[in-house]
């Protein structure tokens, strides 16, 4: 564009001072029209670069997403094709799922036996109910029967002081006293006993014995599950609308939830057009605004975009914590420079772009409208000039 500029004040130069010779051609006049293009042209290409920033620095990125599988497995199944479009929800690979196929059985194995213990805990705890009545009723009869042998074992005795009773029935009587009382005591134990399985109880009132199977339930049920979950991740499916570039994966690999190792790297087909510009070429840039991009792979078209964001966080703007020193945005920024997001427009919105497209283009701001036009010249004959290919073999 400066060339054209120069080009067309060359030409009104020789028609002034050569073809009609309406000004002498001395050193006044010679420095005036070295000057005056040289004060113009610095002055455009500054104002153009506040309302019209440029950027030869203009990238495509795409997410690429680390494939690391849940589980560990070897792997069966690889239906996907590298370098190939998948939806969302396709399989990308499969992992032996028997193994977690058999600890699922072991766990369903596991809660069936303890339902059926919780069912004889709890037929345990009514029957306790009972064997508490019961030694209750059987202790007050063996008292009725001791306060009833103890008054005959008393008059036995007088008959036989007195001479009027026999010995043998005064002997019989202690030995039933002694029995009842034998009795007693072992009942007594029991209902203590019953009283005190009967007094062990959980907060929420339930025996020790079914509360305890039943916490055996669910920590049984837990893990399974957990390994229903393991089992359910041995088919890992496309988490988003992309391609796999390069796969390395074969069935009879082993896969491993490593995130050092991933399977696969998935790219995903959501892109960023990001603009890079040095700090101070930013400060009128604004979400909405026009933008025009020349991309090297579409030689000699214009993509029409609008701003999106300015990217206002950079790694170097980040304070590392201990060794972290996390990469800030998509993709890395050089220093002292911002990211501006852009987006396709109008009839380039479903524009394919590979992922690393490289361009050149500019945002065209809210002022300067009478001089923009001279930036979009010069990113046409930018586009135009992406048909050379400058290569000797």
């Amino acid at each position: 564009m400066e060339i054209l500029l120069l080009g067309i004040y060359s030409f009104f130069v020789w028609l002034i001072f050569f073809k009609f010779k309406w000004l002498p051609w001395n050193i006044v006049s010679q420095v005036i029209v070295v000057t005056l293009p040289i004060i113009g042209l610095t002055i455009l290409i500054l104002l153009l670069n506040i309302v019209a920033p440029s950027s030869h620095d203009i990238r495509v990125v795409n997410y690429v997403v680390p494939i690391n599988p849940p589980v560990r497995g070897l792997v069966t199944d690889v239906p996907i094709e590298p370098n190939r479009p998948i939806k969302k929800g396709e399989v990308l690979f499969r992992v032996d799922p028997i193994p977690y196929q058999i600890t699922v059985s072991n766990y369903e194995a596991q809660i069936a036996q303890l339902k059926v213990q919780l069912v004889t805990a709890e037929a345990n705890a009514r029957n306790l109910q009972e064997s508490l009545k019961s030694a209750t009723g059987q202790k007050e009869a063996i008292e009725s029967k001791l306060r009833l042998s103890k008054l005959r074992l008393e008059q036995f005795k007088e008959l036989a002081e007195s001479g009027a009773g026999n010995k043998f029935d005064y002997e019989q009587a202690q030995a039933d006293v002694q029995n009842l009382e034998g009795q007693l005591a072992s009942t007594v134990a029991a209902e203590a006993q019953a009283r005190e399985k009967l007094a062990a109880k959980t907060p929420e009132g339930e025996q020790d014995e079914v509360a305890n199977v039943k916490a055996q339930i669910t920590r049984a049920e837990a893990q399974l599950a957990d390994a229903r979950w393991e089992l359910s991740q041995t088919t890992y499916y496309a988490p988003a609308n992309g391609t796999v570039v390069a796969l390395t994966l074969r069935p009879g690999a082993m896969a491993v939830p490593l995130p050092m190792t991933p399977a696969m790297n998935f790219i995903e087909d959501e892109q960023w057009i990001l603009a890079i510009y040095h700090q101070n070429e930013v400060r009128k840039i604004k979400p909405g605004q026009e933008a025009e991009v020349a991309f090297q792979m579409y030689p000699g078209r214009i993509v029409k975009c609008k701003v999106d964001s300015i990217m206002w966080a950079t790694a170097q703007g980040q304070l590392p914590i201990g060794t972290m020193n996390p990469a800030g945005g998509v993709a890395p920024v050089p220093p002292n420079c911002l990211a501006v997001r852009l987006l396709p427009n109008g009839k380039d919105k479903d524009i394919f772009l590979a992922a690393g497209a490289h361009g050149a283009g500019a945002v065209f701001t809210d002022s300067g409208h009478a001089i923009q036009i001279l930036r979009k010249v010069l990113v046409r004959v930018s586009a135009k000039l992406d048909w050379l290919i400058l290569k000797l073999h």
